[in-house]
């Protein structure tokens, strides 16, 4: 089976700074200010063609991090990502223009995909049907509440036929029927033998859906594997995680990250 992506050893390191000034002092000297933060370290899996990768873990984890590293909009600071065919990512508001208007967004956003004049012509009124958006889709995107962008954003990604969806949190801001009808969309595409990943707190979607799954806990891959293996071992940790204090979180969350600043990540 063809991989559809290959994640080796992929950290992503971020600078915490403390005032505005740290961060212009961090460009402008030789001297380093700020504090490091590993938001993933040394993450390594594979994503045969036609997967469906659900990502678990609490707040923190570093699950945005990678769906964003995956579909291209931010970078790795190491390792290799190696990712075979068109991407999109369904993020509540993710790729939109707030100045404008739901259809000029539309356009845009197809334009930027290499859509011609007459494609983006017979696509869009699919991509404005399936939003529901009515007459809102000529107010400007800044109007909408974040279950209109999720729609507007979502019916975009879906109907311009990606190789590769990444849906972060998507269907959890809206009605219940739409996330639905999303999730219908979704199953199309499964199908079709698109690859996806899908970040979502919600276990049960991701039993009904995922095949596999990738337990991240603040940065590192805890656990990978088939879903109905991984998810019980995550609601086990995740029974005993809530039932813990808010210092008793905390201390976890510190802990965990001091055994990782023990460890160097890979450049290779």
């Amino acid at each position: 089976m063809s991989k559809s992506v290959i994640v080796e050893n992929v950290t992503k390191k971020f600078k915490l700074y403390h005032k505005s000034s740290e961060r212009i002092l961090d460009i402008l000297t030789p001297k380093s200010f700020g504090e490091d933060f590993y938001g993933l370290r040394n993450v390594s899996f594979e994503a045969d063609k036609g997967d469906i990768i659900g990502f678990v873990g609490v707040n923190g984890s570093g699950k945005s991090t990678l769906a964003n590293i995956i579909a291209g909009i931010i970078p790795e600071t190491s390792g290799t990502i190696e990712v075979n065919g068109e991407t999109a990512l369904i993020a509540v508001s993710a790729g939109l223009n707030n100045q404008l208007t739901g259809r000029e967004n539309i356009e845009l956003k197809c334009l930027m995909l290499g859509f011609t004049k007459k494609e983006i012509k017979e696509v869009e009124p699919e991509i404005i049907e399936f939003s529901e958006l009515g007459k809102f889709i000529d107010q400007p995107v800044k109007s909408y509440s974040s279950g209109m962008k999720s729609r507007l954003g979502f019916s975009i990604s879906v109907n311009i036929d990606p190789d590769i969806l990444i849906i972060d949190e998507a269907l959890s801001v809206g009605d219940k029927a739409f996330a639905e009808k999303s999730l219908s969309k979704m199953n199309e595409f499964k199908e079709k033998g698109k690859t996806m990943f899908f970040v979502s707190h919600s276990i049960g979607q991701m039993k009904k859906f995922c095949e596999k799954i990738l337990w991240l806990e603040y940065g590192e891959v805890k656990a990978f594997g088939p879903t109905e293996e991984v998810i019980p071992q995550y609601e086990k940790f995740f029974k005993d995680y809530k039932a813990m204090s808010k210092e008793e979180k905390k201390k976890f969350r510190e802990e965990a990250l001091k055994k990782q600043s023990g460890l160097e990540p890979s450049s290779t």
